[in-house]
Parts: structure tokens; sequence; C-alpha cells
């Protein structure tokens, strides 16, 4: 068979531009591979003869400097990076609150109003002489950078999420890790479930795609797996543990991604906050007290929920993470800006960053790994 050739960049490279300073930030939630994508932008940087500073909790540093020791930024050296590639988090601290594009500011009459604060971002960038910017984060944080770059500033996208539903990447780095994790945790629960003959409830981030809860309970021979994707019937899920049961098999694995919902109902939703996202969960502990009754078996829920974001990233995601940020770098010595790099196996390309968030990656109903659940005789949920 031939050999699959590598799809080039298709964009033009630019002439290149004289850069002395760039700033790396992170945004969003933590992932694991966070500081292995810093470390090799630095380096990357430095050994083009570029001066690198650290931007604190996304843009924070930049629009609240006072809150810092440090004054929001810190020089990032070749010994600030050194050794950190196998650490989970990040060392320049990240949030996912406070969006610069809508930032909640309380006014004098207790009303909360959202601003646009991008103009004090492009002047701090200017006041500290920084060329171009590394930007770090999931879709929110992309869509930042996106309109920051339509505003003159260099920036170069890296995208980062567990979730991997960044549709122009064939997939991000932490999301390997999360599943990892969260496999050997069914590993373990199986053991107890089995022992005391339960149901274990197990739920896993996913918001709106159900990558992870799909690829753990695939790994983990989960018996159900309940993902956004497709509304589920607990009737269903009931009738697929009680055949369990009838065959000798006395316990069941059920995998609950967060932003699973019932056919006919809404997300399970924690809280609502200006200026943030909406905040999941609670769904497995809803699928399980739902279930007790109907398959007349003890049930249990764990949420494995931040545990999935922190430890160390696994060897695929050190490596992709570490090629992501010298694409970043070299993106910018060739004079690009406005772009995001993503994964196109064998290689990185450039995507435009106004397109790189613009559709969610969800499960396809007819891919491969939801084909194989069925075949494997899982349930979920329809």
């Amino acid at each position: 068979m031939p050999r699959k050739t590598a799809r080039k960049n298709t964009e033009s490279a630019p002439a290149p531009t004289a850069i002395k300073r760039i700033a790396i930030n992170t945004g969003g939630g933590d992932a694991p591979g966070l500081n292995a994508v810093i470390r090799a932008a630095v380096v990357s940087a430095i050994n083009r003869g570029w001066e690198c500073l650290g931007i604190r909790e996304g843009y924070n540093g930049l629009l609240m400097p006072e809150q810092y020791r440090d004054g929001g930024l810190i020089r990032l050296t070749r010994e600030r990076v050194r050794g950190i590639t196998h650490l989970g988090g990040t060392i320049l601290g990240t949030t996912n609150r406070g969006n610069p594009l809508k930032y909640p500011t309380v006014m004098k009459d207790g009303r909360i109003v959202e601003r646009d604060r991008s103009g004090e971002i492009i002047a701090g960038f200017k006041k500290h002489r920084i060329d171009a910017v590394i930007a770090i984060g999931g879709d929110g944080s992309l869509s930042i950078a996106g309109v920051l770059a339509q505003k003159g500033l260099k920036v170069v996208g890296v995208p980062k999420t567990i979730d991997n539903d960044l549709d122009e990447t064939v997939i991000t780095f932490g999301f390997d890790t999360a599943v990892s994790f969260a496999t050997e945790c069914l590993d373990r629960l199986r053991s107890t479930a089995e022992a005391h003959r339960r149901v274990m409830v197990v739920e896993v981030m996913g918001r709106y795609a159900g990558w992870i809860a799909l690829n753990t309970g695939i790994s983990g021979a989960a018996d159900a797996i309940l993902i956004p994707e497709i509304p589920y019937d607990l009737g269903k899920v009931a009738t697929a543990i009680r055949e369990r049961e009838r065959r000798g098999r006395h316990f069941s694995i059920v995998v609950v991604a967060e932003g699973a919902h019932p056919q006919g109902g809404e997300l399970t939703v924690v809280e609502k906050r200006i200026g943030s996202a909406e905040r999941l969960g609670g769904v497995g502990e809803k699928v399980a007290k739902e279930l007790e009754p109907l398959t007349s078996k003890e049930t249990r829920h764990v949420v494995l929920g931040h545990l999935l974001r922190g430890g160390s990233p696994t060897t695929f995601d050190r490596l992709l993470a570490l090629r992501f940020g010298s694409a970043a770098v070299r993106a910018l010595a060739e004079g690009r800006s406005g772009v995001m790099v993503a994964l196109d196996p064998p290689t990185v390309r450039y995507v435009p960053l106004e397109k790189a968030p613009h559709r969610m990656k969800t499960v396809p109903l007819d891919s491969d790994s939801v084909l194989t659940a069925r075949e494997l005789g899982i349930c979920l949920g329809d």
C-alpha cells in the first residue's frame, strides 16, 4: 500500500518579522501537559534569541498586576522551566472566569455589567514591549485570542482541553491522561462493585461532548455509557442491568458524562455566573438515585471530577504538548499570526484562529467507537 503523506499547511508563510520578546499565558481549566507546552515554547524561543515572559492566570496579570507580588508577569528562563515537563497544572496559573472581552464589573449601584477590557490588554503588551503572545487554552481562550489578533496583536494559539472537543485538531493534550486515569479508576471500582454486588455510577467530565466517557467506558469494560450526544432513557439502562443479573453478573458499572441528560430533559447545572460558563455536575448522583428503585440493587456514585485534570501527563500528552509548544514558536518565527497549531498526523499544521473554536467536536453517532460499544453489548441509554 502506498504510504500516506502528511497534509501540508495550505497557508502561504508570510515574511518573517523581527521578534525580541514574547509572552505566554494559560487560560481556562488546567490540563496535564500545560507545563510541557510552556517549556517547549520557552526553550524554542530562547534558542532564537527571544526573551519570554509568562502572564499570570490568563490575562489577569495584565489586567490586575497589583494583585501579584511579581507584578503579574514572570521572566521565563531555561532555569525557570527546567524539570516541569512531567508536572501537572501550570506554573503560570490559570482561570476560567472573567472573560476580558466581557469582564464582570460591579457598579456603584450594585449592578454587575460586562466590560470589554481588551484595550487594556493591548496597552499592557505595548507597555512591556511584548511583540507576540502564545495563548494556550480551550474554545473560550482561543476565541479571546482570535479577537486580540483581529485588534492587531501577534497571536498564535495552542489548543488545550481534556474534553477533546476542539474540531480543528485530531486530539488535544490532556485527553489521553484523563482517559487513562479514569480507566484505572474503573478497574479499581470493578472489584469493590463485584464484592458488594452493587451498581457503581461513575461521573466524568465532558460538558457537551462525551469523548472521555465513551473512551473510558469502552476501555474499562463499563456496562452502560451515557454521553451528551445520546439522551438517555434510564429504563433502558435498568433493563440492561437486570439482564446482567439474570446472567449471573451481580454488579454493573455505569459511566456518565457530566453533560449527559435524559430524553426530553435538561442538563444538571450546579450554578450560573456572569462572566463564566455554567457549572455542570450532579448527574451521576441523579442517575444513581433513579436507577436504584428501577433495578432493586444497591447503587453508589463516584464523581471523578477534577481528579481527571491533575497529575502527571502521559507519554502521549507530553510529546503532543512539546510538539505544540515548539510549533507555536515556529509559527511566530515564520511571521504568522491569528493561527492555532493543530495535530494532523503525522504532522502539526496551522489553522485560522477564527475557525478553530467555531464548531465543537462532538462524538459522531456513527463513529467506530460508538459502533464498537454497541457491538460489545454496552448500553448507551437509547
